[in-house]
C-alpha cells in the first residue's frame, strides 16, 4: 500500500510540473499533452529511476521523443536510458538532433565527443570536450576531473605533449591523487623515459590503493617484450594484493605463456583503451557511492571503447547485482566465464551468491560445488573461497575442512596464511573446539602480531571464559591502537577491565564504544553492568531498558537483562 501511495504522490507531482511547463511551452512547441503522452512519459521516468527496468524505460521514452525540443530531463533520461541499453548509434544521432549552443545537455556533449574521437575527428571532440570544461551543470569537480582528462587527450593525439600534460594539472583537488594515475597512460602513449619511475611510484604509494596499476605495469613491460620484468610485477603486485583478480588473472595467462591475451586486455598505445580506463575510474567512484544508475551508464561507455577489458564487466555485474537485477548480473557473470580460470571462478561464486538470494542454501552451494569439482587443478585460493562461502553461511565442519585444504597448499610467509588459520580458528570456537580455536589464533597473531580483529577475538574469548585476563588486556590495548575507532574492540578493552574490576576504567571505554555503536544489543549491556557497578543504578537501569526495546536483542539476552533488573548484580568483594 505504501509503495502505491509513494508511486501516486510521485506521479502527481511530476505531472504537475509537467501542465506548468506545458502552458509556457505550448505556443513554442506542437507537443500535445495527451493522457497517453503524460502515461508514457512518466512510466519511462519510474521504470528509469526507480525500478531500473531500462527496457520498459526505454519502451516509454521513445514513445515521446517529440519533448526532445522542450524538456531537457526528458532529453537527459533518453540519452542514458539509450547508453544503458548498448544503442551507441542512436545516442549518438540523438544528441546531434538536440545538440544547439544555446541548450547545453552534459550527455549529448559527452556522446559527441566520444564519438568524434573515435572517428579520429580529434578537432570536432575537443568542441564538445571544452563545452563540459566550461559548463558543468552537474558537479563541478567530477565534470572537471572528467573533461581535463579527455582534453588531454584530443592533445595527445595530436602529438601535443606538453598541453596533454598541462590539462592534467586543471584537474580539481578533490581527485589530485588521481592525477598521477592519468599521468602515467600519457607517458606511456608518448613512450616517455620517466614512464617506467611514475608506474613504480603508483604501485609504492602507500596513501593509496593502487593495486590494479601493478597490471597496467606488467602490461607496459609485455608491450616491450620484457615478460621476465613483468612476471615480476605481478608477482610482487600479489605479496601485498592477494586477491586482486585482474592480477590472478594476469599471473594465470603469464603462467600459460598466454601473452595475447594480455595484450588484448589493453594497449596504452591505444588512445580508446586509456579513456576506457578513464570512465572505469568514473564509474568506480559513483558505484563507492551506491549511484549504481550512474556507474553503469559510465561503465557501458568503458566498454564500447574497449570492450575487452575484464574489470569493466566485474564491475558491471556487481552493479546490476546490487541493483537485484539477478538475471541481467547472472547474464554478465556468465560472459566471463570464457576469460580464464580466475574469472571464471569469480563468476561461479558470485552467481552461487545470487541463487543463495533466489533459491536458497542448498542450489547454491550444489551450484559452487558442482563448478568446483570442474576445476582441473584447484589450488589454495579455490579451497579458501569455498570455506569462506560455508563459513559465511554458517556450515563450519565444511569451511574447517577447506581452510585445512588450503593451509596444506600454500607457504607459512605466504601473506594468505594468517588469513586462513584466522577463519579457521573463529570457525573451531563457533563449534566449541575451543583448544584447536586457540592454537590456530595464535598462531595467526604469531605470524602477523598486527592483526586487530585477530588480538580481539583470541583476548575477549579469553576474558569471556575467565582466562589470561591480563593478557588479553595487553593484546586489547594493542588492538585499540592499531584501530582506534572500532567500537567492537572498544568495548573489548572496557569488557577486560570489567572483568578485572577496574569498573572506572570499564565504564570509561565502554561508554565510548556505545557511542560508536547506539544500536548494538551487547555493548549497552556491557555499559550498563559497568554503570552498576559503580553505583548508577538509575542509569544502569535506564541501559538495561533500552536494550530489551532493540530490534536485534535476542531473546537469550531479554532473559538475563530481566533478572538484572529485578535481582541487579551482585558485587563481588
Amino acid at each position: 500500500m505504501k509503495y502505491i501511495i509513494n508511486k501516486i504522490y510521485i506521479i502527481l507531482f511530476l505531472l504537475a510540473i509537467l501542465l506548468i511547463e506545458s502552458k509556457a511551452l505550448a505556443k513554442k512547441s506542437e507537443i500535445k499533452y495527451t493522457k497517453e503522452n503524460i502515461s508514457h512519459y512518466f512510466s519511462g521516468i519510474i521504470s528509469a529511476n526507480r525500478d531500473y527496468n531500462t527496457e520498459q524505460a526505454f519502451k516509454h521514452l521513445k514513445k515521446v521523443q517529440s519533448l526532445k525540443n522542450v524538456h531537457s530531463n526528458f532529453n537527459i533520461e533518453f540519452l542514458r536510458t539509450l547508453v544503458l541499453l548498448e544503442k551507441f548509434n542512436e545516442s549518438f544521432s540523438f544528441s546531434k538532433s538536440i545538440w544547439n549552443k544555446e541548450k547545453f545537455v552534459f550527455e549529448a556533449d559527452l556522446l559527441l565527443g566520444i564519438e568524434a574521437f573515435i572517428k579520429k575527428d580529434y578537432s570536432s571532440a575537443e568542441k564538445y570536450f571544452l563545452r563540459i570544461n566550461e559548463i558543468s551543470p552537474y558537479n563541478f569537480y567530477f565534470e572537471n576531473f572528467l573533461s581535463s582528462n579527455l582534453l588531454a587527450w584530443t592533445k595527445a593525439v595530436n602529438n601535443n605533449k606538453q598541453a596533454s600534460f598541462e590539462l592534467l594539472e586543471n584537474i580539481p583537488k578533490p581527485y589530485h591523487h588521481l592525477k598521477k594515475t592519468q599521468k602515467v597512460f600519457l607517458q606511456c602513449y608518448f613512450e616517455d623515459d620517466k614512464t617506467q619511475l611514475s608506474f613504480k611510484e603508483l604501485i609504492e604509494n602507500k596513501n593509496y590503493n593502487f593495486s590494479r596499476y601493478n597490471f597496467f605495469f606488467a602490461n607496459y613491460f609485455i608491450f616491450k617484450n620484457e615478460n621476465g620484468a613483468a612476471k615480476k610485477v605481478i608477482e610482487n603486485g600479489r605479496k601485498k594484493y592477494n586477491s586482486n583478480l585482474l592480477l590472478r588473472q594476469t599471473e594465470e595467462f603469464l603462467a600459460k605463456n598466454n601473452i595475447k591475451e594480455i595484450k588484448k586486455l589493453y594497449n596504452c598505445k591505444n588512445p580508446e583503451d586509456s579513456l576506457a580506463e578513464l570512465f572505469y575510474i568514473v564509474a568506480n567512484l559513483y558505484s563507492s557511492e551506491k549511484d549504481y544508475k550512474l556507474s553503469n551508464f559510465y561503465l557501458k561507455i568503458s566498454l564500447f571503447l574497449n570492450s575487452n577489458f575484464l574489470p569493466n564487466k566485474a564491475l558491471l555485474a556487481e552493479n546490476l547485482y546490487f541493483q537485484k537485477k539477478n538475471t541481467l548480473s547472472k547474464k554478465v557473470y556468465k560472459s566471463l566465464k570464457s576469460i580464464g580460470s580466475t574469472y571464471s571462478w569469480y563468476a561461479d561464486k558470485s552467481i552461487s551468491n545470487i541463487l543463495l538470494m533466489e533459491e536458497g542454501f542448498e542450489r547454491a552451494a550444489s551450484n559452487l560445488e558442482k563448478e568446483f569439482s570442474l576445476i582441473s587443478n584447484p589450488n589454495y585460493e579455490h579451497h579458501y573461497e569455498l570455506a569462506n562461502f560455508y563459513k559465511r553461511n554458517e556450515f563450519y565442519e565444511k569451511s574447517i575442512k577447506y581452510y585445512s585444504l588450503a593451509l596444506n597448499e600454500i607457504n607459512r610467509d605466504n601473506s594468505l596464511y594468517p588469513k586462513i588459520l584466522d577463519r579457521r580458528g573463529t570457525s573451531y570456537e563457533r563449534i566449541d573446539k575451543w583448544k584447536k580455536a586457540e592454537k590456530d589464533l595464535m598462531e595467526s597473531l604469531e605470524l602477523s602480531p598486527d592483526q586487530p580483529h585477530v588480538l580481539n577475538y583470541l583476548a575477549y574469548s579469553w576474558i569471556d571464559k575467565g582466562i589470561n585476563l591480563d593478557k588479553g588486556l595487553e593484546m586489547l590495548k594493542k588492538a585499540t591502537q592499531l584501530k582506534q575507532n572500532d567500537g567492537y574492540i572498544i568495548d573489548s578493552l572496557g569488557w577486560a577491565y570489567y572483568a578485572k574490576k577496574n569498573y572506572a576504567e570499564a565504564e570509561k571505554f565502554l561508554q565510548r564504544a556505545v557511542q560508536i555503536l547506539p544500536q548494538d544489543p551487547i555493548i549497552n549491556d556491557h555499559y550498563a553492568d559497568s554503570l552498576w557497578m559503580l553505583n548508577k543504578e538509575i542509569q544502569a537501569r535506564y541501559f538495561w531498558n533500552y536494550v530489551l526495546n532493540l530490534s536485534e536483542t535476542e531473546e537469550e539476552l531479554k532473559e538475563k537483562i530481566n533478572k538484572k533488573l529485578i535481582f541487579g548484580i551482585v558485587k563481588k568483594l
